[in-house]
């Protein structure tokens, strides 16, 4: 039986450029790339060397800090480059792809096994590190058994990925997938899905489902973890993307890594934004070029607008990214606009601002933040727009004087960066919210462990 859930504060964001319900194959990329720093706080030590031949699910390198957890490549071929940054960091790991893929066998794996049997095969192919825990919003702790496992079925950020279309036709890999999580844990396998739509979740086995309705971030699943289950002190939970779900379902039938996406390629800035079949690390301008683009100044982003990583238009998909998003770069100044009355912009104020008259509107917006940095403004606004039931403004301030306490007593071991998109959107100070929040978590998870 599902469970309703019904998010008050928030603010959904509509922009021009929806992908259409059109799914088409991305031409072959030539090269991929896997980066590093998709990986918070893990650092690389390389298995193949440059020049080396891989398979598609073959370890190309694992985590410094715990062996076992490892990094496998999404395609066959030969290992080109490994750039390296300051202090010889790795930046990314550069493979020429085999024109047909090869795959390393890992065996079919009935998704009924015991726990320690799934666990081993997902550490084993490579898909651990689609397992996410909280606290710290980093891959998640071999070592530790989750009270809870959660899954959001759906995203309500501003040009996301519709799930419903992505995920059609993978109601086998997500059940497989979703009957071995549970056995990982004593506790449930939440997964929430939006109250209305054709959520392939609906008639899944194995879980407990909620309905969810309201606005943006009514899909993070930050959001619905502190509605459904809050996370306290001591307490672990992981969380895990649906099209990684299939993956892992994928992998358990099969016995193959398959690292296929399915991206939603969405923005205003291009000619037809549509859904495009390719694989993890893929060059975005196999399908940005093929659907061409209206201007080349543009900024593209390899996620969604307020939470994802600016890359270059030849760059290349993140490795838990399934939308690209190009919207115009505000690289230019507008005369007076600070003293005029603004009609094309978003705002939670009233102040010479009438977007709140207009809640259907769908505008085009582009990356200036129209201000500069300045000190914080206490406003109220945040509280608006952030439905935790925590203080945004004081978790904040708390992870810039770096005050462990404070951030304890305020919930700081449920929070991801993500939750304080929108807060970080609407600030009059242009503080970074994300990033300060990244860093707090950074400094718990060093001192407190």
């Amino acid at each position: 039986m599902s469970k309703d859930i019904k998010i008050k504060k928030g603010l959904t964001i509509k922009l021009q450029g929806d992908a259409d319900k059109t799914l088409s194959n991305a031409p072959r990329s030539r090269t991929f790339a896997i980066r590093p720093s998709d990986f918070h706080l893990i650092t690389p030590k390389m298995v193949v060397k440059e020049g080396g031949k891989v398979q598609a699910g073959e370890t190309i390198f694992y985590s410094k800090n715990n062996e076992i957890v490892k990094f496998v490549s999404p395609v066959s071929g030969t290992l080109t480059k490994i750039s390296r940054g300051a202090k010889r960091v790795i930046t990314e790991i550069s493979i020429e792809a085999d024109a047909q893929d090869s795959f390393k066998e890992f065996g079919v794996l009935n998704p009924t096994a015991s726990g320690a049997e799934i666990k081993a095969r997902l550490l084993e192919a490579g898909c651990w590190p689609f397992i996410m825990q909280r606290p710290y919003a980093i891959i998640a702790d071999t070592e530790q058994e989750p009270r809870d496992i959660f899954i959001s079925g759906f995203s309500t950020a501003p040009l996301a990925n519709d799930l419903d279309f992505s995920l059609h036709g993978k109601e086998n890999e997500l059940q497989a997938a979703l009957t071995a999580l549970s056995k990982l844990t004593k506790g449930q396998v939440h997964v929430s899905i939006p109250k209305s739509g054709d959520s392939p979740f609906k008639a899944m086995k194995d879980i407990a489902l909620h309905r969810v309705s309201g606005p943006h971030p009514a899909g993070n699943v930050g959001t619905q973890i502190n509605k459904i289950g809050p996370v306290n002190k001591g307490e672990v939970i992981w969380t895990v993307a649906p099209q990684d779900l299939v993956i892992i379902g994928e992998l358990l039938l099969t016995g193959k890594f398959n690292a296929e996406r399915i991206v939603a390629l969405a923005g205003s800035e291009v000619n037809t934004p549509k859904y495009y079949r390719t694989r993890i690390g893929a060059e975005v301008s196999t399908f940005i070029y093929d659907s061409g683009l209206k201007d080349e100044n543009v900024r593209v982003i390899s996620g969604d607008v307020l939470t994802g990583q600016k890359i270059s238009p030849k760059g290349y998909l993140g490795y838990y990214s399934n939308t690209v998003s190009v919207i115009p770069e505000g690289d230019d100044y507008e005369l007076f606009g600070w003293n005029k009355p603004v009609f094309d912009k978003i705002s939670t104020s009233r102040a010479l601002t009438f977007s709140w008259l207009m809640p259907n509107k769908v505008y085009d917006l582009d990356t200036n933040t129209n201000g500069e940095h300045r000190n914080f403004v206490v406003t109220g606004n945040y509280e608006e727009v952030f439905p935790l039931d925590m203080y945004p403004l004081q978790m904040l301030k708390s992870c810039m004087i770096q005050d462990l306490d404070e951030m304890e007593a305020l919930g700081m071991y449920e929070v991801a960066p993500e939750d304080f998109a929108l807060t970080e959107f609407i600030c009059v100070s242009k503080q970074p919210h994300q990033q300060i929040i990244r860093n707090g978590l950074d400094l718990m998870y060093k001192e407190i462990g």
